[in-house]
């Protein structure tokens, strides 16, 4: 009986698509964060 095994992959860890794509995604993050920050901010300077 013959067995099937599908190709692995080759992924080498730490390749620059990936490390761009998280790069991409902390600064996306840090970037919402500093928006939230600004605008609590703005709000709570119009209230006081």
């Amino acid at each position: 009986m013959t067995t099937h095994r599908a190709p692995q992959h080759r992924t080498e860890p730490g390749r620059p698509v990936e490390r761009a794509v998280v790069a991409g995604l902390v600064l996306a993050v840090g970037a919402a964060l500093a928006w939230i920050g600004g605008m609590i901010y703005t709000i709570a300077g119009w209230s006081g």
